[in-house]
């Protein structure tokens, strides 16, 4: 365990910070901190993960054992099924993913590694909280109106989700709507806050290459999502006007066009995924510098490929649609510009791996989660070729091809990714340390469920099994034995990933309560959050820290100590 690292400024009261000792309603419900707002994030991610893992067991279960009275839900109904399917995509993208890799690591991130002591507009970012938890309690009320929940799929293509007599959810799609709403909300006001403290707010000495790469991946996830989000925006206020006062944006019948929500729903969907993305790329940036102490491989290339991505993200959207009866010479424009979004990615693994090659590397847990990312995002990044290409998709689009290729791309990014994280900078957000033979007894035992889970699915996807289907039964053809048998292999898989997670949160428990204690800089990083306490107090130190150099100074020739810290005098 490493010590703590001396400070080489003078411990000196800082009035700026002074204040009366909060209640517990200003302290927890109503702070402006922006660590504990990142708490309030992460715990309802976490919450809603949980919501939206048991909608994935109740559903699998139906797919693998159809009929049977499931535990703890009871029969699954065509109408459940729908709705399970729907809201689980939507949870796990959008009250998952998104509030925990940019909301929660955002928030307690962007201050601590920038130097300075709070986001720029504190009182914004307690309402973006807000807001995003009425948007979560908006969406689960959904199931309890008439009707039940919103059963169109995640995506809500109309006239499924236009019509109620198509979706028969006429409240449930427009509560699900607003709830969406809510959450973009929420997140353009934290996107703002994001930015804003990232590049007005930096510590004294730290210049733009001087900056972490994860907050980089950050800021740039929160320009991206700013800029795609706004035709989603028109587009689901024409949805609901379909919906609620019988417009006809969507219907064709009445001379709408339901292919132009598909073009307003993937112009923000396929940026969205590489708004999740980007941070969970900083976040194993930031862990295996650590673990293989050495300097990341050509930062400049990652930042530079990261804005190039960024960009890109915008001109591939219509890959979606390749079925949908767009014109077959611009599919083999959309089919080039996936090609070409594949090379930054790409490269960006490449240069993980050479930041890797020659390292001293320690398997500690979030080193294995950073290093499964890595191994997992790559076999969603390979499949994903196949389905770029639209002759290959008229065969693999819609079926469990696709779905196996986007959890392999999906997973990596809402759950590696939030262990990577979670386990990595625990340390320093509670002041323990988390007990690593249980931190990797979890790690086995959610990867190897979770590929025993996704490649059986390519098979099916291969052998013609399409999507959104509540009982294969009804179709000879996808009701053979070997079919199901690996349907019952994916979801006895997904119990035994689900079951290992009560050993995370056991962890997380009893590490919270009595935890070895965390030096400042347990695990010897160079970056700034390492050098205020553990946790860190209200304004994150008694003296803001000046920066002399980037953050990746590992191994440097002539030091006794392999790191470098950014706070450091020459």
């Amino acid at each position: 365990m490493a010590e703590s690292i001396p400070s080489d400024s003078p411990a000196v009261a800082d009035d700026h910070h002074g204040h009366e000792e909060p209640s517990f309603w200003s302290k927890y419900v109503f702070s402006t901190d922006h660590k504990m707002i990142a708490m309030q994030y992460m715990f309802t991610g976490m919450a809603m993960a949980v919501i939206g893992g048991f909608m994935a067991y109740a559903f699998r279960m139906q797919l693998a054992f159809p009929g049977i009275e499931v535990p703890g839900f009871g029969i699954v109904t065509p109408a459940n099924y729908n709705a399970l399917v729907t809201n689980h995509g939507a949870i796990m993208i959008f009250w998952v993913a998104m509030p925990v890799l940019i909301a929660a690591f955002g928030n307690y991130l962007i201050p601590l590694m920038c130097g300075c002591d709070d986001m720029v507009f504190p009182k914004l970012n307690r309402l973006s909280y807000q807001i995003f938890l009425l948007s979560a309690v908006v969406l689960l009320s959904s199931f309890f109106v008439e009707g039940g929940g919103f059963g169109g799929a995640w995506t809500a293509y109309p006239p499924l989700s236009a019509k109620a007599e198509y979706s028969l959810t006429p409240l449930g799609s427009s509560i699900w709507l607003g709830a969406v709403a809510l959450e973009f909300v929420a997140f353009l006001l934290g996107g703002i806050n994001f930015i804003t403290t990232a590049m007005n707010s930096r510590a004294p000495g730290m210049k733009l290459y001087d900056i972490p790469i994860v907050i980089w991946m950050i800021v740039i996830a929160s320009i991206l999502f700013l800029v795609s989000v706004g035709p989603l925006i028109a587009g689901a206020i024409m949805l609901l006007f379909d919906q609620q006062l019988g417009t006809a944006f969507f219907d064709p019948a009445r001379g709408g066009d339901p292919v132009l929500w598909q073009h307003l729903f993937w112009f923000f969907g396929h940026p969205e995924v590489y708004v999740v993305l980007l941070p969970a790329l900083g976040i194993t940036a930031e862990i295996i510098t650590v673990f293989a102490r050495k300097k990341l491989f050509g930062y400049k290339t990652v930042l530079h490929t990261t804005i190039a991505t960024g960009v890109l993200s915008f001109t591939v959207w219509a890959h979606h649609q390749f079925i949908s009866g767009v014109d077959p010479r611009m599919a083999h424009v959309f089919t080039l510009t996936t090609l070409l979004i594949s090379v930054p990615i790409a490269e960006m693994m490449f240069v993980y791996i050479a930041t890797l090659y020659g390292g001293s590397i320690r398997l500690t847990t979030p080193m294995l989660w950073g290093l499964s990312f890595i191994a997992e995002f790559l076999i969603g990044g390979v499949t994903g070729i196949f389905l770029g290409a639209s002759g290959a998709d008229i065969y693999f689009h819609d079926t469990y091809f696709v779905l196996a290729h986007f959890h392999y791309t999906f997973f990596p990014i809402a759950i590696i990714g939030t262990f990577a994280g979670l386990t990595f900078w625990f340390p320093k957000m509670f002041g323990r340390m988390m007990n690593d033979r249980l931190g990797k007894i979890h790690f086995w035992g959610t990867i190897i469920p979770f590929n025993f889970i996704f490649i059986p699915l390519f098979v099916l996807g291969m052998g013609g099994q399409h999507r959104r289907i509540f009982d294969y039964s009804y179709f000879p053809e996808l009701s053979m034995p070997w079919m199901q048998d690996i349907r019952v292999l994916a979801t006895s898989s997904l119990l035994i990933m689900l079951g290992f997670q009560v050993v995370f949160f056991y962890n997380f428990i009893v590490s919270l309560r009595s935890g070895e204690k965390a030096s400042k800089n347990p695990w010897k990083s160079n970056t700034l959050e390492w050098t205020a306490d553990s946790p860190p107090p209200h304004g994150n130190w008694k003296e803001l820290p000046t920066v002399y150099r980037g953050p990746y100074e590992y191994s440097v020739p002539g030091r006794d100590e392999d790191y470098w810290p950014q706070d450091q005098p020459n």
